[in-house]
């Protein structure tokens, strides 16, 4: 193996843990993925510069940083609906939606990540995701490189090209802001990221066959659902209810893939009815956070282009 390929193979070795931090940074790994090919692009054009072997990781990371830093820096926060708006006081079908930009998108939880041993997978729920969002750009890069990915002050700094004070006094904000968060998402927090096998099963036998009784026993007293880019969610039994009978027409014959996604957590893409005939085709992404045995809520994450991020089909063959 050539000099050039193996500094090559060590830089794409990278690829994970950048995509890992670019997603955390940006919120969507549509953006993140992009956001890593370019650095992917940009260290490549350097890498001859740069002779200090031991100095190519924060350099690559610098790289990243800056890259995600001129993104975010005409970008508004992004969020999830249950952060923005209380809960829909009467059901209706979902209208009002807003920009993909403006939502937190889901990310493939393969465990892919090589940093996976030594950061905690709380760290990519969505619930912190959102929580990063409240931060300043440069002050969420500090916080994922340090408490995160359990850099120093001094590899931070040097990641950044910012000096260890600077990055020091960056943290402390960064921490105090996030204890300071009053998301309502933050309840999430406290569910567990895995569900056993009977719930999973039961989730998808319910959700098949569209049984709308199955699926509110499956929920807290307390459940809700939300479905970016629509801004409407419901929480309770009742109306949770009343919008699965409201989209009963659209999701009856829809199939349930297994998937996970952000640190793991039970999820599952649906593939929908196009019409009568004809195959099924990508519909939403469904993210599971449990709690105590049960579905504490379910994010439906509309939106086609995820599929090819998790690696699934453009369409289903019907049964």
């Amino acid at each position: 193996m050539s000099q050039k390929q193996a500094e090559l193979d060590l830089l794409q070795e990278m690829r994970s843990e950048l995509t890992g931090y670019c997603y955390r940074m940006m919120g969507s790994i549509v953006e993140a993925e992009d956001a890593v090919q370019d650095t992917m692009l940009r260290a490549w054009q350097g890498w001859d510069q740069l002779r200090d072997h031991s100095s190519r990781r924060a350099w690559v990371y610098r790289i990243a940083t800056n890259i995600c830093l001129d993104r975010l820096r005409s970008a508004k926060r992004r969020a999830l609906p249950m952060d923005i708006s209380e809960p829909a006081a009467t059901v209706a079908e979902p209208r009002d939606s807003l920009p993909r930009d403006s939502w937190i998108w889901p990310a493939p939880g393969d465990g892919a990540d090589p940093a996976d041993i030594l950061i905690s997978r709380e760290s990519i729920r969505l619930s912190f995701i959102a929580i990063l969002q409240l931060l300043p750009p440069r002050q969420r890069a500090v916080l994922i490189l340090n408490d995160v990915f359990r850099w120093s002050a001094g590899e931070s700094a040097d990641a950044l090209g910012m000096s260890t004070a600077a990055v020091n006094s960056a943290l402390q904000r960064a921490r105090a802001a996030v204890n300071r968060s009053d998301l309502r998402s933050e309840e999430l927090k406290k569910g567990a990221a895995e569900a056993d096998a009977e719930l999973i099963d039961s989730y998808v036998e319910a959700f098949e066959q569209y049984n709308i009784e199955a699926l509110i026993a499956l929920f807290n007293g307390d459940g809700s659902l939300s479905m970016p880019p629509f801004t409407m969610w419901v929480r309770g039994s009742s109306d949770l209810s009343s919008f699965y009978s409201i989209t009963r027409s659209h999701c009856l014959g829809s199939r349930l893939v297994p998937v996970r996604a952000n640190g793991n957590s039970p999820a599952f893409a649906q593939y929908a009815p196009a019409g009568a005939e004809g195959p099924l085709t990508p519909w939403a992404i469904h993210v599971l956070e449990i709690s105590q045995g049960k579905i504490a809520h379910i994010h439906h994450f509309i939106d086609s282009e995820l599929f090819a991020r998790f690696g699934l089909p453009p369409e289903l063959k019907r049964n």
